[in-house]
């Protein structure tokens, strides 16, 4: 099996001014329906709530530096912002391109990422 991360982007102000009441249902059926390949998943709180960290780990060893910038907001301005994923354990890309296409998103687009094994 492969794991693949399902980033989803959310026009956060579309979402914010019409929050369907439903979509939290259509989430759960699509969890019902891929629970065999889910590995977890998580929905974000707002980007005005993000903290972004620059220049951490940039030392020749790849140490945390400590001349890192912290700074309140996201990391980029975009009109979508990263609002939630779910990381799913599948055969290939092809069976992660079905579970994505049913993932419910409204207000936004979806990306699908392999992940890299780090051992």
């Amino acid at each position: 099996m492969a794991g693949y991360l399902i980033l989803l982007y959310v026009d956060e102000a579309a979402y914010a001014a019409d929050k369907p009441d439903d979509l939290m249902d259509a989430h759960l059926k699509f969890q019902a329906a891929h629970g065999d390949a889910l590995r977890g998943g998580a929905q974000l709180a707002p980007s005005a709530t993000a903290t972004a960290v620059r220049g951490a780990g940039t030392t020749p060893d790849y140490a945390a530096g400590t001349d890192a910038e912290v700074t309140d907001g996201p990391y980029v301005e975009t009109k979508e912002a990263l609002g939630g994923y779910y990381l799913i354990d599948v055969p290939d890309l092809d069976a992660a391109l079905a579970v994505a296409r049913d993932v419910p998103a409204a207000f936004g687009g979806i990306e699908v990422r392999p992940l890299i094994p780090m051992s």
